[in-house]
């Protein structure tokens, strides 16, 4: 999809431990990506099957992301929302895991979700704008037009994302 990389964080290891950077501005830039940080935030959590998403900002605050997992795993879903994209509507998915190093940069008009695959999963996000309420809104994240095969029964989603106002395509 127009936009949407995959980053993987190469990791220097010793006998002490490792090192990877998280973060470049001009690597992103490089590959397209606005390379704007306003914003880190984690997301904890405890149960296999939890579900976050599909969340997006609308115009004029869309963002774009960056997000890594820092233990655990997850399946981590991006939802192209541009209406003159050539992907407009469709999905892509990533394994994300503290094992593998795969992050996914998430361009402005896309919405986002994730389920977890392992207890205690927490992934990190690098947002170019700062969040803003009154613009957040979001899909549902079983809409059947996106027919997204998500690989766990949900064990845990928040009553906003099963009843707050959340839409279909």
């Amino acid at each position: 999809m127009p936009g949407l990389l995959r980053v993987i964080c190469e990791r220097q290891s010793d006998e002490r431990g490792g090192f990877a950077r998280l973060w470049c501005a001009a690597a992103i830039r490089g590959q397209g990506g606005q390379g704007v940080l306003s914003q880190c935030s984690i997301s904890t959590n405890r149960r296999a099957g939890t579900v976050r998403g599909l969340h997006f900002q609308r115009p004029p605050h869309e963002e774009e992301k960056l997000v890594l997992c820092l233990s655990g795993a997850a399946f981590d879903v991006a939802v192209d929302l541009r209406p003159d994209s050539p992907s407009h509507r469709r999905w892509h998915s990533e394994i994300l895991s503290a094992e593998n190093g795969v992050g996914l940069l998430i361009p402005p008009g896309f919405a986002h979700g994730f389920q977890t695959l392992a207890p205690d999963t927490d992934l990190l996000y690098f947002i170019s704008v700062p969040h803003a309420p009154e613009f957040a809104d979001g899909l549902r994240w079983d809409d059947p037009q996106l027919a997204i095969p998500w690989p766990l029964a949900p064990a845990a989603i928040s009553h906003a994302d099963l009843n707050r106002g959340r839409r279909s395509l």
